[in-house]
């Protein structure tokens, strides 16, 4: 079972339908998708005059932005994607956090994040049954609000709902891919290996930033809750077992 999130920026990428489609056929039954769309988001606020904030590489949600973030995520980047990959030839399934309360989530910190959530639970069944009659899941990491008696969304990392929905169908490999080979150090060179102990002295000597802290946060979760295996990579991971940064439970350990 492989979990495979797709940042934004490399859905750009013109091979992502073709290497997405061949890891598809290669395993019909235990592959699914998790997207982002943050730069496209931050376009659509821009547009509409609001400017975007993170902390910590996570977006800083307004009640109003979940609108956005419906409209980019779940409706433009996650329906674009499910046409593509129909296009060559995979039974794709788009879906949202929302929908079946796919995701459930509970707010980060209202004062600080606003309507930002970490999930909290995983309808891993609808996702089974999808994959079990050979359709692929592509998931817009918008949650449903577990909190809120009147429902409601919550803005999810990406990386964040990729760790959990790992964790959820006890998966194999957790790939995270993003527009970079893997974590780079301080000089520039992809680093082949990180070990969990290693992951807050590069977030806190500022190594690791932004989203890719964010990536190594989500990473460390899905270690420790039991995903056998998490690499962050570019798209050509997804055919190259090898390529990428390798996240590991301990530098004793070998790759």
């Amino acid at each position: 079972m492989r979990v495979v999130k797709i940042g934004g920026r490399a859905q750009a990428d013109p091979r992502l339908f073709s290497l997405l489609g061949d890891a598809w056929k290669h395993s019909p039954t235990s592959l699914c998708v998790v997207h982002g769309g943050g730069d496209e988001v931050s376009a659509m606020q821009r547009a509409l005059g609001r400017e975007a904030v993170f902390i910590g590489g996570r977006r800083v949600t307004s009640k109003s932005d979940l609108e956005v973030l419906r409209m980019v995520l779940s409706g433009l980047v996650n329906k674009r994607l499910v046409n593509g990959l129909i296009a060559a030839g995979v039974s794709a399934v788009g879906l949202s956090g929302e929908d079946s309360a796919l995701i459930k989530a509970e707010i980060i910190n209202a004062e600080s994040l606003g309507f930002a959530g970490r999930p909290t639970n995983i309808n891993s069944g609808l996702l089974r049954t999808l994959m079990d009659a050979g359709s692929l899941p592509i998931i817009s990491p918008v949650g449903y609000s577990q909190e809120n008696p009147e429902g409601g969304a919550l803005n999810v990392n990406g990386d964040d709902a990729a760790a959990a929905i790992a964790v959820a169908l006890q998966a194999d490999e957790l790939l995270l891919i993003a527009d970079v080979e893997g974590v780079r150090d301080g000089q520039g060179e992809v680093l082949p290996a990180i070990s969990l102990e290693s992951i807050r002295e590069l977030i806190e000597d500022g190594t690791a930033a932004g989203g890719m802290a964010a990536k190594l946060e989500s990473a460390h979760a899905a270690l420790l809750a039991g995903v056998d295996r998490v690499r962050i990579c570019d798209l050509a991971g997804l055919a190259d077992n090898g390529r990428g940064t390798f996240i590991i439970q301990s530098q004793s350990v070998v790759i």
